[in-house]
């Protein structure tokens, strides 16, 4: 290749990268007001942004790409986790993270900021990232997560959809909620598949998110079998 060969091809290469940046940039920003949902962008989302900011939070976690890996990511922590557990760890972060081995400081929150939080990430939840992070895809499949893994659908499902982030069976996951093992000797089926859907119309206290929603009830099922028969967690 002679030199003046190499240099056409860096400038084709370079200006041709350059210019399909350029439109790209300009093509998203045309989207932004679509995909954020600026018009629900209300005072009270702003005024949580800046409580976000204030506290640092993304010292130790990710929203929208920018951040820290210490904690999870929060850009779909209002469907993974629900508006009552945001809530509540806010609240008594050394409480509900008790068991856990990542701690979250005490803020010291005050009930606004609590309110304006929970409104921040509820309008973060709603922006299209284009199925980012992938961990929180809704469109993820039984059927991808089964593949080659020997596991029943329901295991898969229970391991895929995260339960183990708050759960254990047999010392796996961590201890956020309570640990199955032997949730089959004190629930139904039928009494799992509500509490899988709407865990307040079986315990009222409970600060777990309601999956009917996110999952299908041929999901819910699966999982509610999974728990009712193997209590010793997924083999």
């Amino acid at each position: 290749m002679t030199q003046k060969t190499a240099k056409g091809i860096f400038w084709v290469g370079t200006l041709s990268s350059l210019i399909l940046f350029l439109a790209l940039t300009v093509d998203t920003h045309r989207q932004v007001a679509v995909l954020t949902n600026a018009d629900k962008l209300s005072d009270e989302v702003v005024a949580g942004k800046k409580v976000f900011q204030k506290y640092n939070c993304n010292v130790c976690h990710t929203i929208l790409g920018f951040g820290a890996y210490y904690a999870p990511d929060l850009t779909r922590v209002y469907d993974r986790r629900g508006e009552a557990y945001i809530r509540r760890v806010l609240e008594q972060p050394e409480v509900v993270l008790a068991n856990s081995f990542r701690k979250m400081p005490q803020q010291n929150l005050s009930a606004q900021e609590v309110d304006r939080l929970a409104a921040f990430f509820a309008w973060v939840n709603e922006i299209d990232t284009n199925d980012w992070p992938p961990q929180d895809s809704k469109t993820r499949s039984a059927n991808r997560l089964t593949a080659n893994t020997g596991m029943t659908r329901g295991a898969a499902l229970f391991k895929g959809t995260g339960c183990f982030e708050c759960h254990t069976l047999e010392g796996v996951g961590r201890e956020v909620g309570p640990a199955l093992d032997g949730v089959g000797d004190r629930y139904d089926a039928a009494a799992l598949e509500r509490l899988i859907a709407d865990p307040h119309s079986v315990n009222p206290s409970a600060v777990m998110p309601p999956y009917g929603e996110e999952l299908s009830a041929a999901d819910i099922q699966a999982i509610a079998d999974f728990l009712s028969r193997q209590n010793g967690g997924v083999r």
